[in-house]
């Protein structure tokens, strides 16, 4: 079975997108935003960044980002970040782009809170720090913010920064999951397979596999698809484990594509016609 590794940095855009009925609305924007008024500048901010409305311009989006931050705005302060950690509108800056998370990760905003816990555990512009990291996924995890409960649960299943707690990794990765989140799932999927805190319940495996599976996972994918060649959880059924591993090998998943090799051998040209009219039909879902 295969985990997820620790989310890769999933810098965020503002967490809403500012909407403009019209020209005007958007003129007035603008004036609010030369007169100082921080949400209106990092509204501009973000309009220059995804180019809605305007022509995308990653320099001005860091312009009006910066008049906002400096004003104490933590959406503007975690964009800001974001863009000295990505390299957008100004050379990328790892000490940079820490500097202006933190002032959003201590002002509460969760998005910053889990983006810092990732530099500390990558060591990004600051001295890399798993407890450091730990620290502040748990802040955003417990305000509810699902990709730190991830992290969160990952921290524990791994034993980085923390005592390795397979109970807490669990409970941390259920409520992400519960969420939506398609690594959370999966390697929810996986303890239940391999019974690390929880009884092994290759059920309860299938079920949170498909659902990140259904997303478009690929570990997810592939581990659904050896449950299906080997008939755990569910009845063995050799077209939907070649569906299901074709998707994963597709992604570029090696053992996926070892393991389609086998259950290819022991189909039928009919059903392996079936399984790939099925992966070429399948399209992700939502959560």
């Amino acid at each position: 079975m295969r985990k997820a590794v620790l989310a890769a940095v999933a810098w965020l855009a503002l967490p809403f997108a500012p909407c403009f009925a019209d020209n005007a609305s958007l003129a007035e924007t603008l004036v609010k935003a030369e007169q100082g008024e921080a949400a209106a500048q990092v509204n501009l901010g973000w309009m220059y960044e995804d180019g809605d409305g305007v022509t995308r311009d990653y320099a001005e989006a860091l312009k009006w980002y910066r008049k906002a931050a400096e004003q104490g705005n933590a959406a503007a302060q975690m964009n800001l970040g974001s863009m000295y950690h990505e390299g957008e509108g100004v050379p990328r800056d790892y000490a940079e782009a820490a500097k202006w998370t933190r002032k959003a990760a201590e002002q509460g905003f969760t998005g910053a809170q889990d983006n810092l816990g990732l530099m500390y555990n990558k060591g990004e512009g600051v001295t890399r720090d798993y407890a450091e990291a730990a620290k502040w996924f748990r802040k955003a995890a417990e305000q509810g913010f699902a990709p730190a409960q991830y992290n969160l649960g990952r921290t524990y299943d791994t034993g980085a920064g923390v005592a390795r707690n397979y109970a807490e990794a669990l409970k941390w990765y259920r409520k992400a999951a519960e969420q939506g989140n398609g690594n959370a799932q999966n390697n929810l999927g996986v303890m239940y397979h391999e019974g690390e805190g929880a009884p092994r319940d290759y059920a309860e495996a299938a079920k949170w596999f498909r659902k990140a599976a259904e997303q478009g996972d690929a570990n997810a994918q592939s581990n659904l698809g050896a449950m299906y060649h080997e008939g755990k959880g569910m009845p063995r059924d050799y077209v939907q484990a070649y569906k299901w591993l074709s998707l994963a090998a597709a992604q570029d998943v090696e053992k996926a594509g070892s393991l389609l090799d086998s259950v290819e051998r022991r189909m039928t040209p009919d059903q392996i016609a079936e399984a790939q009219k099925l992966a070429a039909a399948w399209k992700p879902t939502g959560n």
